[in-house]
């Protein structure tokens, strides 16, 4: 009956959503009846960052099950009227379950494959916090139940390969093998032996019978003793029991009273709908108190460290950083100002990782086989791998999105902060697990290098132009493009201190002169935008440019000024906090009356509300870059070619004079 629970909560939910595809894999409710009941180390009522097993639905119309289970263990906030209330305004039980909105929903999965490939980044913190804390304070496992459209998204491919190559034996995958997708039968689109293919990228596979507890308990008690992920494939029938078993139907389309009925005199359901037993509910809960048991062992375990452990345990799991950082970039901007070197912004970042890794403990570099292109490996790091579980940089290989993937699920599990690089271009490839970090306002930090044309002769395919438009379109994610170390710095800074939003540090292959000349402790990219250079006489001309077209802003500003033409720079590294300044700031760096023109080596895009609003008007603002893709050429005449210079900047602004 325990099942049936599961089962008849989903079916009333659903009905009551009147909804296909709700998310109601009902073939799972055995195999989550067992998980929860003999193996997952879980409390309703612990923090999120206490030592407990992850449970991970990876499934995307898998939600009614999250939630069913969430309701039966006893979750304070996951109520009867929350279940009644599925997928309606103002409800936490969203269509897809939403990280941050319900306790115990570990990450957001409605994207299939983001789940299991969120889950390798989790059993990586694991392994990684294990091995620096001791299994007394850090030792669990992480659970995922993943259908048939999860392993068939790319993105899976590229989170067990690297799950395989790092042995990751606390990770393990149970995989709803209904053999039923939303069009019909897996058939219909597939043949993939997915046995095989785990087993060929390094994983233990199991398989069990997904309805019988016996054989359920079996496999999951074996894949523990594997020194490999598991993959255990537990054959099931959706819907079970229903007129649609075994149908495409039985993803949520479960609304006929006749077919309901019959399906609940089959489990020997008597209940009302949303009524569950007494009894039955306090077998559930009971799950949750032997959890509770385990969390205030752990707790004990915890009290007995020293006071300082204690403090950096709570300090790294809440996302602080130590008091010494500031001062630390205020060192790194105050050098930079007096060498006052020629250098390209990736090479300025990993002056900034020397300088920040070693009193951040808590992050994790890595990038997608470029790390002599991103510079994110500094010198303290060591690798992280079966041979160290104590490194803090992964060898990610070209995997862009399960790279990102895994970030997500670091961050989700707390105690370390994760960063990692690529070409700029290929934001491409990480852009779904870059759009969740978003979503669900995790502080990731993707460095982003050889971002512009700027990077030469690999040419339009490498030259990334419309990807600074796409990243600051997304919500919630700063995008810095800092003009030399010092905003580089800056932006570093932010990033790491964020709590709630992902940054994408948007940094240059070329050599870019220091245009911050004199020192301030002020972090000025924190104001988005300010203004960098003041004209001298009556102000006639703002430039605004990010990154390394600032240097061509100051070039232009020399050219006109020779001509008594008053022009003010404004470097903007990141739009988003300009906009999130008070409008006297905003009106301070940009007042009306001048022309303006925007100079940046990417589209237009973005760019209209500082040329045109914000006191700007028609007919006197321009813009200086592109308007198509790059080509291969040297970097110079790229720029000469499609008219990125000093000398087009002020032609535009004389032409509006």
């Amino acid at each position: 009956m325990r099942a049936a629970a599961i089962r008849t909560l989903t079916l009333d939910a659903v009905a009551a959503a009147n909804s296909g595809h709700s998310g109601m894999p009902m073939g799972m409710a055995d195999v989550a009846t067992v998980l929860f009941e003999r193996h997952l180390k879980f409390d309703p009522k612990a923090p999120r960052w206490a030592d407990r097993d992850r449970f991970i639905l990876s499934a995307g119309h898998g939600s009614m099950l999250i939630y069913s289970l969430l309701y039966l263990t006893g979750y304070a906030d996951v109520t009867i009227e929350q279940i009644k209330n599925f997928r309606q305004w103002g409800a936490i039980t969203a269509g897809h379950p939403e990280y941050g909105h319900v306790s115990g929903v570990e990450t957001t999965t409605g994207p299939l494959g983001q789940g299991i490939a969120n889950s390798v980044g989790f059993a990586i913190a694991e392994e990684n916090l294990r091995a620096r804390w001791g299994s007394k304070v850090q030792d669990h496992y992480t659970y995922v139940i993943a259908g048939d459209g999860c392993l068939m998204e790319g993105v899976s491919q590229e989170a067990i390969a690297l799950a395989g190559k790092q042995q990751l034996s606390r990770l393990i995958v149970m995989w709803d093998n209904n053999g039923i997708t939303i069009d019909g039968k897996v058939s219909m689109s597939d043949v993939t032996d997915q046995r095989a293919r785990f087993a060929a990228s390094g994983w233990n596979v199991l398989h069990c019978d997904g309805h019988d507890p016996v054989d359920i308990d079996r496999a999951l008690t074996a894949a523990k003793k594997s020194d490999k992920p598991t993959l255990i494939d537990c054959k099931t029938h959706i819907a079970l029991g229903h007129a649609a078993q075994d149908t495409s139907k039985g993803h949520g389309a479960l609304t006929d009273p006749a077919q309901m009925k019959a399906v609940k005199e089959l489990y020997g359901w008597t209940s009302e709908p949303f009524v569950i037993p007494a009894a039955i509910k306090a077998q559930w809960e009971a799950f949750g108190v032997r959890g509770g048991e385990a969390r205030a062992a752990w707790e004990a375990r915890m009290a007995a460290l020293s006071p300082a452990k204690q403090a950096e345990f709570a300090r790294i799991f809440a996302g602080d950083v130590p008091a010494k950082l500031p001062a630390i970039i205020r060192g790194v901007k105050k050098a930079a100002t007096e060498a006052g070197a020629k250098l390209a912004t990736r090479s300025a970042s990993e002056k900034v990782l020397q300088a920040v890794n070693p009193v951040l403990p808590e992050t994790i570099g890595g990038s997608a086989d470029l790390t002599g292109s991103n510079n994110t490996k500094t010198a303290d790091l060591g690798v992280f791998g079966v041979e160290d579980r104590k490194g803090r940089y992964v060898y990610y290989g070209i995997r862009e999105h399960g790279m990102a993937s895994a970030m997500n699920g670091m961050a989700l599990h707390g105690g370390v902060r994760p960063y990692s690089g690529t070409f700029m271009c290929f934001t491409d490839y990480a852009r779904p697990a870059m759009r969740l970090s978003a979503l669900m306002g995790v502080p990731v930090v993707y460095v982003m290098t050889h971002d512009s044309i700027g990077l030469g002769e690999d040419g339009p395919t490498h030259q990334p132009v419309e990807h600074l438009a796409i990243s600051r379109a997304t919500p919630n994610t700063y995008v810095f493009r800092p003009a030399d170390l010092v905003e580089t710095a800056e932006a570093w800074e932010i990033a790491f201190t964020s709590k709630k939003t992902p940054s994408v540090l948007a940094l240059s292959r070329q050599n870019l002169p220091t245009v911050r000349k004199t020192h301030t402790n002020t972090n000025m990219t924190a104001k988005g935008a300010y203004v960098l250079e003041e004209a001298v006489g009556k102000r006639q001309v703002i430039l605004m440019a990010t990154g390394s077209e600032v240097e061509i802003a100051l070039k232009a500003r020399d050219l006109l000024q020779a001509e008594g033409i008053g022009t003010r720079v404004v470097s903007m590294p990141s739009m988003e906090l300009f906009a999130a300044q008070d409008e006297a700031y905003r009106r301070k760096v940009l007042p009306p009356g001048p022309v303006r023109v925007a100079i940046e080596a990417g589209v237009r895009q973005g760019w209209d509300r500082w040329l045109l609003g914000e006191r700007g008007r028609d007919g006197k603002a321009d813009f200086v870059g592109m308007s198509s893709f790059g080509a291969s050429a040297p970097m110079e005449r790229l720029y000469k070619e499609f008219g990125i210079t000093a000398e087009n900047a002020v032609a535009k602004v004389k032409a509006m004079l």
